[in-house]
């Protein structure tokens, strides 16, 4: 197992060197993953589920923007990456889920608009902390609108509540 390793490691890099977001994108990534679980030297292993399976989910999943998180052999727990629209582009955002697949973090980590941005505060994101597959979040009941962001909000909340389906599928068929 000692041997696999290594190779899981080079494996990861590669696939992150050649992760689709740009570069500074992967490094917040790295950077929030690591401040989150309070370590360094995290490695990223792609997380793959099935096309059949795929279909069904609201959010799809890729090699390239859900993983799980390892130190050494240790399942930290899992990130997801991508992106949602606002107005006029698209910002990136990061989730991390524990090993309970419960949130613990979400973070906009690029926002392109000149309004809006306010969604990337600790204090609105927080509303997303401890959901889980089980849970559904909307603006209409448990998620705060914020004025003058109403498109990223209803963007953002819409993404999260697509990603926490997701995740309760992919339990629910064993896969995570």
């Amino acid at each position: 197992m000692k041997s696999a390793t290594p190779y899981t490691l080079l494996l990861a890099m590669l696939l992150l060197l050649g992760f689709t977001a740009p570069k500074t994108v992967h490094k917040k990534v790295v950077k929030e993953v690591e401040k989150t679980f309070a370590v360094e030297g995290v490695a990223f292993n792609p997380f793959v589920v099935s096309n059949e399976l795929n279909q069904e989910l609201p959010t799809k999943i890729s090699g390239e923007n859900f993983f799980k998180i390892h130190v050494q052999d240790s399942l930290l727990g899992y990130a997801f990456v991508d992106q949602a629209p606002s107005k006029t582009a698209k910002f990136d955002y990061l989730v991390v889920f524990d090993g309970e697949l419960k949130v613990v973090n979400s973070k906009v980590l690029i926002y392109r608009e000149e309004y809006g941005g306010e969604i990337g505060s600790k204090r609105w994101l927080k509303q997303f902390l401890g959901k889980t597959g089980n849970d559904r979040v909307s603006i209409d009941s448990n998620i705060d609108a914020i004025s003058g962001a109403t498109i990223s909000v209803r963007s953002m909340t819409k993404s999260m509540d697509n990603l926490l389906q997701t995740i309760g599928i992919l339990q629910k068929n064993g896969q995570l």
